[in-house]
């Protein structure tokens, strides 16, 4: 990433090499590898992805990057400058983690203020697979649907200023995770979830016990019960890394099958260096539970084609945070939705100390209490609601119903 040119990168936990691009479109450009003049800044762009839940494997099809200076542009205005992957790359977000950074182009761009970046994917046509999905535990590449969205670009929430002679890094975050979300029987849909995040190699790092990797552990960073970022932990050395974090202060939640969940609030990040919660020589590990589940209805009023509703259960402690242990989106047909796996036991928790390792005591405190969630059903455009009190402790729990109006 020394290169004065503009590029467009993906960051994945294994590294995928850079590939150069023509840049081309409204906004005028040049090839990949020539030189900017001494007018032009330059734009560094990047992506990540968060684990997704119960897929082998998630792929989407890059097939362009635009942007431009005009906040209102249509694809079909002109002042855009596109940097185009030719052919476009099929590429598997699984892959994608710990804040390894994939270079997928590069264009000097004129300064001034830029209001719109576009990431735009290739649709799935003539039973084309650019964009499908592996389930876990199936060999069967199936095809996701692809909202009208994916041919005039995703549009991501973000503004830059370009200046003459200096480069401009951003981190697309890609979370597949919420991204796919089922659409009836073996069916599943493409619901992009892409926020833009600091290009800093920054963040939180840690080890969990190796015991644990059996049982699809996930890592999250969280601010107020909201999931900043996730990592799945490396599958030998159980490394994990919550990478391009914005400063500030974070809780991270740890979960795994058949275990109890733990939560170590008030992790500090700053814009560079990477804070540490364990070693490998002292992991973290996690005590045994009994799991649980939720499952009901999430529905909307009136009904949307193209939004998804999330359902999640949280718990707070006491002088201390309230935390999202997991979540699930609903059914973009039917609505029906399942959280399982959620731990009865009451979770671990610390509060963030540099002196390692982290002392967790098994909180009897958490709202509502052991074996019990709050359950909030959230979706764009739509006001969210929340059952107070829902107790898994003796019995799974059905008909958790909700419906969402705007």
């Amino acid at each position: 990433m020394k290169t004065t040119l503009t590029y467009i990168a993906l960051a994945t936990s294994a590294t995928i090499a850079a590939t150069a691009l023509v840049a081309c479109g409204g906004g005028g450009g040049s090839s990949a590898g020539s030189t900017p003049t001494p007018a032009n800044g330059s734009l560094s762009v990047a992506l990540t992805d968060a684990p997704a839940c119960g897929f082998d494997a998630v792929n989407v099809t890059v097939n362009k990057v635009r942007v431009n200076q005009s906040a209102t542009a249509a694809d079909t205005d002109g002042g855009w400058t596109d940097i185009t992957l030719s052919p476009a790359r099929k590429i598997d977000l699984l892959k994608l983690s710990n804040g390894v950074l994939d270079t997928l182009g590069q264009t000097p761009l004129a300064p001034g203020h830029y209001s719109q970046l576009r990431l735009v994917l290739d649709a799935n046509t003539s039973g084309a697979m650019a964009n499908s999905v592996i389930p876990t535990g199936s060999a069967n590449e199936v095809s996701l649907d692809t909202p009208s969205a994916v041919q005039s670009g995703i549009k991501l929430v973000n503004e830059f200023d370009v200046v003459a002679g200096q480069r401009v890094d951003l981190v697309l975050d890609f979370d597949a995770c919420k991204s796919i979300v089922t659409r009836g029987k073996n069916g599943y849909a493409l619901k992009p979830v892409v926020k833009v995040v600091p290009t800093a190699v920054n963040g939180i790092e840690g080890f969990v016990s190796p015991a644990l990797l059996p049982s699809h552990v996930l890592v999250s960073a969280q601010q107020n019960g909201v999931i900043v970022a996730t990592s799945a932990p490396n599958a030998t050395t159980g490394e994990f890394n919550l990478s391009h974090l914005p400063a500030g202060n974070y809780d991270v939640v740890i979960t795994a099958d058949n275990r109890a969940a733990a939560v170590v609030s008030t992790v500090p990040v700053t814009a560079t260096g990477t804070t540490a919660l364990s070693t490998a020589a002292a992991p973290l590990t996690l005590g045994v539970s009994a799991m649980g589940s939720i499952s009901g209805l999430a529905t909307l009023a009136p009904v949307s084609a193209t939004e998804a509703v999330y359902v999640s259960a949280k718990q707070s402690f006491a002088a201390g945070p309230t935390v999202t242990i997991k979540y699930q989106g609903a059914d973009l047909a039917t609505g029906t939705y399942t959280i399982a796996n959620l731990p009865v036991a009451a979770p671990g928790y610390a509060v963030y100390s540099a002196t390692l390792p982290l002392v967790f005591a098994a909180s009897t405190t958490t709202t509502p209490g052991t074996g019990k969630y709050r359950v909030d059903a959230a979706a764009t455009g739509y006001t969210a609601k929340s059952i107070a009190l829902v107790d898994i402790s003796v019995a799974n729990q059905a008909n958790v119903n909700f419906t969402l109006v705007p």
